[in-house]
């Protein structure tokens, strides 16, 4: 297959770029969209590398806070972060981020891009928009609104990908070939279905075909219980052939994932993992980070280990559990992934840990380098401690999208590559 060049809205830290090098597909990432500066900054130190670009570092802070005020950036990922915030980061946190910026080409406001300054000749755009107004965890909190046009909620931000894509219909500048839309399965219910619908009928109006499957990590490979809605879009416009072959193709997976699954269990990419293969219980190298991950004992938290699954259980050996349930953006909750019995023989700790942060993001298909690239590099945030803490790093794995999940997904575009050739000819 060809180089794919690549557009990563909502990129997060990065898991549509890993997944499909993972499977031997070569990228050329055109843009990235990402306003959380931790991500940000993660997404390069993970991909592109640690050191400040020499243009940067030269820059006193005083141009460095100008460059940044053009940008709509967010310390939490909710919300826009004021620039008297950044005034407060150290010079060298500032270019960290600016960095980050320029060398993932970053975009980091979805509202601001405009279809006519969009990458030319785009093969791939992924679009893993925020779920809080359509995930259950998200209705519990009020998050409620769900995808509404104009509805000004997190998960309208959808709306932004469909003007962007018209707009560069518009101005003359071709289309993706494909798009790929990753979110939570409750876009299917009643409450939802029906803007999930018009998103669809806007796709097909600029020319898409579109399939989506309920899909669920646990079943390509990764020990994760994580339910997924992924949807493919594949530009036709007004090729009537080439629409047909796409829906024979599309109609060729059925209804549910077993099709692409086994397609990806036959390949050479696919491997299982345990959970086993990915808990980190060695005392003498992890203990910092167990240590870290262990609460305290008190009455909210003995609910916890007792109303929520045993990973390891008292008599230190893993349980029948085959997967952990989905990693969150917390772990210091009821419900959460899962507990792990450990003692650290400290008074007023628990008898039990939660997964590490390290465990978090390898039970999302990142590996112990992409951990330790960030914890070596881990400067501080102004008076705020470091840029990655324990809490963030979990946050980025929660909002994140299971790699092998993605892997098993993209490798349909093997397929689809030789029918799209064979139409060209």
């Amino acid at each position: 297959m060809k180089e794919l060049k690549i557009v990563e809205f909502f990129s997060g830290i990065g898991s549509q770029a890993r997944a499909l090098q993972n499977i031997g597909i070569k990228i050329k990432v055109q843009a990235t969209c990402e306003w959380d500066i931790h991500a940000s900054v993660a997404y390069d130190a993970m991909h592109k590398g640690t050191n400040i670009l020499p243009s940067i570092s030269k820059m006193s802070k005083e141009i460095i806070l100008e460059k940044l005020s053009h940008y709509t950036l967010s310390g939490d990922g909710k919300s826009p972060m004021k620039l008297k915030t950044l005034q407060g980061y150290s010079d060298e946190m500032l270019k960290r981020i600016y960095t980050s910026i320029k060398r993932t080409k970053n975009l980091t406001d979805i509202c601001k891009i405009e279809g006519r300054n969009m990458p030319k000749d785009t093969d791939l755009l992924t679009y893993s928009f925020p779920c809080q107004d359509l995930s259950n965890v998200g209705a519990f909190h009020g998050y409620n609104k769900g995808i509404e046009e104009g509805s000004g909620s997190r998960s309208s931000l959808l709306w932004q990908v469909g003007r962007i894509l018209a707009e560069m219909k518009s101005c003359g500048k071709s289309l993706p070939r494909y798009l790929i839309m990753e979110n939570v399965p409750t876009l299917l219910s009643k409450r939802h279905i029906n803007n999930f619908n018009k998103w669809i009928n806007n796709l097909k109006e600029l020319g898409y075909i579109s399939k989506y499957l309920p899909v669920n990590a646990r079943n390509y490979g990764i020990p994760q219980n994580r339910p997924r809605l992924l949807m493919l879009s594949v530009y036709v416009g007004d090729d009537k052939k080439l629409a047909a072959k796409v829906e024979e193709f599309f109609n060729s997976w059925g209804e549910n994932e077993e099709y692409i699954v086994k397609k990806y269990e036959e390949s050479s990419y696919y491997k299982k993992i345990t959970i086993e293969n990915l808990l980190r219980t060695n005392e003498t190298k992890y203990e910092n980070e167990m240590f870290e991950s262990t609460p305290n004992d008190t009455p909210s938290r003995r609910r916890i280990w007792n109303e929520n699954p045993k990973i390891i259980d008292e008599s230190g050996h893993l349980t029948s559990e085959e997967f952990i349930r989905t990693i969150t953006t917390k772990q210091d909750r009821h419900p959460n992934s899962g507990n792990i019995y450990y003692n650290c023989n400290k008074r007023g700790k628990s008898h039990f840990r939660y997964l590490t942060p390290r465990e978090c993001l390898l039970f999302m298909g990142f590996n112990d380098k992409d951990y330790e690239t960030l914890i070596e590099h881990n400067i501080m945030n102004g008076k705020r401690g470091k840029l990655f803490s324990k809490d963030k790093i979990i946050r980025m794995a929660g909002n994140s999208i299971p790699v092998k999940m993605l892997e098993g997904f993209f490798y349909q575009l093997y397929f689809l590559e030789d029918l799209m050739q064979k139409s060209d000819k």
